[in-house]
Order: structure tokens, then C-alpha cells, then sequence
């Protein structure tokens, strides 16, 4: 398969959609990561669906249909719904078009699986004719010609229409159920199935977290897509508690318990991918609140390239982390992407040749070749007890997940003195701020000096929908109060492809500074983060703000958005 792998690279490079020095950067990923380019190259955001679909329609010479052309339209004479379930249909991404004699014609995503093509034939009886098209055009299609019904909405609406003795005084009937009687609740059909497709959705919308929250009179359904929550129709409120006793079944937890917080997890697989679900429960006036943390390790691309650093900003930051030893900080709020670029510098700079140690908690997401540590206070292995624990393990390289105390602070300092490269994170604002939150933790400032590498703030902005995103004329007022350099810049719309929000994943907008000898001098001579911030600009260092900027008037994001993540940091 690599041929192919490279055949469709060659075609994209010579579309002039891609560069040979991208094509490259996937390839090392894929040697580490495995999948497929086209895959890699899509999750990098180097290329569109509708490039590597027409890419590899040129590879395997298959013609290229789009709705807009009138192409995929199943002929509605034919019984093709009979021959091919909508169920079928929306699991492979396939459309049945057209059938002749023994020969049906397919609209297929992806060509290439034999097994769908086979499964195809047995199940249609017929020789399959496959014809090529983007996910995202299919899916329109199947709603079209199956019927504009969606499942979770039907569920949902289904729910309501339910009539048992959980409907009426659902409070006060709750607190009366038997545990028997719960469980087989949780797990009758339409409680499976709707769980189901909550999480499928979820998982289809690219959510990171499912919100499900009692109130009193209703349920409120929210995921969290880009950062942002988005209100999903409910359930009917007399389905809260065997939906609850279902994911609690599922994740292990203790259904019987309600009045104090529990954390579990459990897997599930879609489409070929596995995928972490971790639960939260925890107790509300109205009953259990439920948060799922969904984690789709398959899905993730550890790397540097694909995270958003400016140029000169990756360049500071590869030079860090690949010195022999030194501290290396990331800095941000919660849910700002410091475990993400964590992650990617590691998988960077792992080799056989060195040893690596992590301590984290939790452990979100496993990679091959490093050593991982779930911490558990509760047993006593805390943060500082593993560092110490390490330092006899013979590291090259020691990842921490965050510095919270002294003694923790004292031996990752330690450490990089004594010849080990450290990568740990912080709670601050910004970068020049990290070095006073050190020496207020406690850490001596002599120490500080020779060990800080590399600081690194970051925050996360939605990027604007590349199909729908607006170009307009900024006003004068603002090309002078942000300095703008660019005569366009864009504002979010809304479309199919990003569910009419205007916005389709994250990227982020940093900060890097870098301790050269100058800026060393202000750590031991009384720090000081505005001189320390003014010393860093003059040496080249972009603020988050100006980051934020740029990707503004690149058309990444927008600038409210670069806005929102920046205001009160300058």
C-alpha cells in the first residue's frame, strides 16, 4: 500500500496543493503514527476532503461525483433503499446510484476498502461499480434520498411519547426504585439505543465533552464543540434517571450511590476507531449531573507542524526541546492545549536511544515508547514522589504534568541542572509571569536561572470555516487600533460542512519566550515580568496578542475570536 500512499502524495504536489517539504513531515508522522497520508494530511489541515477525494479519484482512475453536478442522485424506481439500508448506508459512507442488470453503481468514500466492496456484493447480490465522492456530500444524500429524518432527533422525540410510571411525579417515584429495578430500566432498548446515539453524535460533531444536566421540570443535552457548548434537544425528563444508571453501568460506577461525586470511563468503538469516554457524575438539587470527557486517541496527531506555532515560534521551540538538558514550561488556563503540545513535542524528540519518563494525572493519552505514570495520592504516589522515583530510573528526558508545590518545583529544577530535560506546566497568564510564579512557589532564583530553556503561553481560538468564511473590509478605526497590516479580513458565516457555526476546529496562538543571557540576568537580579516582557519583544518575542493578530489577518480566525482569547493579557 505505501505505493499508493506515495502515488497519491506525488499527485497532490503535483496539483500544487501540497509541497514535497509537507509530504515529508506526514510521512515521518505516519512512520510513527501509522494511517494513511490522505488521513494524516487532513488532520494536519494541509488539505481539504474534496482535494485528497479528487487526488485519489486521478490514482485509481475513478470518476469524481459531487451533488452539485447532479451526480449523485439515486434513481428512486429501483427499490435501492431495499438493496441498501440507510442503516448500511451512513456506517460505510456509500450510496447506491443506479442499478443495471447485475452491475450497481455506488457512490463510495473511500475505494479502497475491499471488504466494504465485497460486503456490498454479497449483500446486493450484484458487481459493484464504485464511483468517488467526499463523506460530507454521501451524508447529504442519504438524507435526501432515505428521508431528511435524523436519528438522535427521532430518539429524542420518541422519548417524549413514552408513557410509564416514570412520567408522573418522577422525583418522588425515583427515590422509590429498587436497584433491580434500575438497572433493568438502563437497560431496556430505547435507553440503550438513545445513550448510543448520544455518544455517536457527540463523536460525529467532533464534541470533546457531552454535558447531560438535570433541572426541574427538564434535561439539558449540551457538547462542547471548539471549545464552546452548543444546546442539542434533550430527552424527555422522566428518561434522566435511566439514562444516568446507564453510563454509570457502563463506566462501572456505583448506581446506587447519589449523593457524592464519581469518576469512572469506559471504551467504545465507532467506525474502525477507539475511543475513551471519562465520566464525572456529580450530584445537583435536581438529581446527577453527568459529563463525559470523550478521548479519541486514534484521532489524535501528535504534532508540532499541525499545532498553529508561527514559524520563528516553532524554531524557538524545537531548539528547546531538543537540548540535552534545561526546564521547558507551558503555560495557559485550563483547556488550553498545554497537555496537546506536551504530547507533540515528545513525540518529536522520543528515539530508542533515550528515555523517557512521564508523571501526569490523568494519563489521557498513551504513546509507544515512553514510560507513563498515573499518579494516585491516595497510595502516596504523588508528583514528587515519582520525579524522585525517576531520578533513580536513569531518565534522559522527564515530562511532569504540572508543577504544584514546592517539592515538586525544587526537583524539576534540580533536575535540569543535573543534566536531564524537563517539560512541565504552569498556571499563568503569560510567559514572563511563569518566572515570578516560580519564586513566589518558593524556588531560588539562582537556581532558576541556569535551568529555565524555554516558556511557552498558549491559548486556543476556533478557526474560521475554510468553505464559508466572509472577507470584509476592516474600518480605519481598526486598522489603527490593531494595527492591521492586511487589507481583508474575515468573519464566520455558518454552512453545512460546520453546522452553520461559522467555525471548524482550534488552533492556537502563543507566546515563546526564550532565555538568553540578557533575559537570564533579570531571574537572579529581582524579577521583574513587565521588564522581563519588554527585554523579550525587543529580542523578537510575539505576544499572545500579536499572535493572535496575525492569525487574524491570515484569514485562520477571526479577530473578535483572536480578541477573546487575549483581552486583559497586553
Amino acid at each position: 500500500m505505501s505505493r499508493a500512499y506515495l502515488k497519491l502524495g506525488e499527485i497532490l504536489i503535483k496539483e500544487g496543493i501540497i509541497k514535497q517539504a509537507q509530504l515529508d513531515d506526514v510521512i515521518k508522522v505516519q512512520a510513527k503514527e501509522g494511517g494513511r497520508v490522505g488521513e494524516i494530511l487532513l488532520k494536519l489541515g494541509m488539505v481539504t476532503e474534496e482535494d485528497v477525494v479528487v487526488a485519489l479519484g486521478k490514482q485509481l482512475n475513478l470518476p469524481y461525483v459531487t451533488i452539485g453536478a447532479g451526480l449523485i442522485k439515486p434513481t428512486t424506481d429501483q427499490n435501492l433503499d431495499h438493496l441498501v439500508s440507510k442503516e448500511f448506508a451512513l456506517k460505510n459512507y456509500v450510496l447506491p446510484l443506479a442499478k443495471t442488470l447485475n452491475s450497481l453503481t455506488c457512490a463510495i468514500a473511500d475505494p479502497l476498502d475491499i471488504i466494504l466492496i465485497d460486503n456490498l456484493r454479497k449483500m446486493t447480490g450484484c458487481e459493484i461499480n464504485p464511483l468517488i465522492a467526499t463523506k460530507s456530500e454521501i451524508l447529504k444524500a442519504i438524507d435526501d434520498f432515505y428521508g431528511k429524518r435524523d436519528i438522535l432527533d427521532s430518539a429524542v422525540k420518541d422519548s417524549y411519547k413514552q408513557t410509564d410510571d416514570f412520567e408522573p411525579h418522577y422525583e418522588e417515584a425515583a427515590e422509590e426504585l429498587s436497584i433491580d429495578r434500575l438497572i433493568a430500566r438502563a437497560e431496556e432498548a430505547p435507553v440503550v439505543k438513545l445513550v448510543d446515539l448520544i455518544i455517536k453524535q457527540a463523536i460525529d460533531e467532533r464534541a470533546s465533552d457531552i454535558h447531560i444536566e438535570p433541572f426541574k421540570d427538564k434535561i439539558s443535552l449540551r457538547y462542547r464543540i471548539d471549545g464552546v457548548l452548543h444546546e442539542i434537544p434533550p430527552p424527555a425528563k422522566h428518561l434522566h434517571l435511566p439514562i444516568i444508571s446507564r453510563i454509570k453501568i457502563l463506566s462501572k460506577l456505583d448506581i446506587a450511590e447519589k449523593r457524592l461525586p464519581q469518576d469512572g470511563s469506559f471504551p467504545v468503538r465507532i467506525e474502525g476507531r477507539n475511543i475513551d469516554l471519562r465520566i464525572a457524575a456529580m450530584p445537583t438539587i435536581y438529581g446527577e449531573k453527568i459529563v463525559m470527557r470523550i478521548l479519541d486517541k486514534e484521532g489524535m496527531v501528535f504534532d508540532l507542524t499541525g499545532m498553529g506555532f508561527i514559524p520563528q515560534q516553532l524554531e524557538l521551540f524545537r531548539r528547546a526541546i531538543k537540548a540535552p538538558y534545561g526546564l521547558i514550561f507551558l503555560t495557559g488556563p485550563t483547556g488550553s492545549g498545554k497537555s496537546t503540545s506536551l504530547y507533540a513535542a515528545l513525540n518529536e524528540i522520543k528515539s530508542p536511544t533515550k528515555n523517557i519518563v512521564t508523571v501526569e494525572d490523568p494519563v489521557e493519552y498513551h504513546m509507544d515508547g515512553i514510560n507513563q505514570v498515573q499518579i494516585k495520592p491516595e497510595i502516596g504516589l504523588t508528583f514528587a514522589s515519582s520525579l524522585r522515583a525517576f531520578l533513580r530510573s536513569d531518565p534522559d528526558i522527564m515530562m511532569v504534568g504540572e508543577v504544584r508545590d514546592l517539592e515538586t518545583a525544587q526537583i524539576c529544577v534540580r533536575s535540569a541542572l543535573t543534566g536531564h530535560l524537563v517539560l512541565s506546566t504552569l498556571h499563568t497568564n503569560d510567559a514572563p509571569t511563569a518566572i515570578t510564579r516560580l519564586i513566589d512557589i518558593g524556588v531560588e532564583p539562582y537556581l532558576l536561572m541556569p535551568s529555565l530553556l524555554l516558556v511557552v503561553a498558549q491559548r486556543l481560538v476556533r478557526k474560521l470555516c475554510p468553505e464559508c468564511k466572509e472577507a470584509y473590509e476592516p474600518t480605519p478605526d481598526e486598522r489603527e487600533r490593531f494595527k492591521l497590516g492586511s487589507d481583508l479580513l474575515y468573519k464566520p458565516k455558518g454552512c453545512d460542512k460546520c453546522n452553520h457555526i461559522g467555525y471548524r476546529g482550534r488552533t492556537c496562538i502563543s507566546e515563546v519566550l526564550y532565555f538568553d543571557e540578557e533575559i537570564r540576568q533579570y531571574i537572579v537580579g529581582g524579577v521583574d515580568a513587565r521588564q522581563v516582557r519588554k527585554v523579550a519583544v525587543e529580542h523578537g518575542m510575539l505576544s499572545l496578542y500579536d499572535s493572535g493578530v496575525k492569525k487574524a489577518q491570515a484569514g485562520i480566525t477571526s479577530l473578535e475570536e483572536a480578541l477573546s482569547a487575549t483581552i486583559g493579557i497586553e
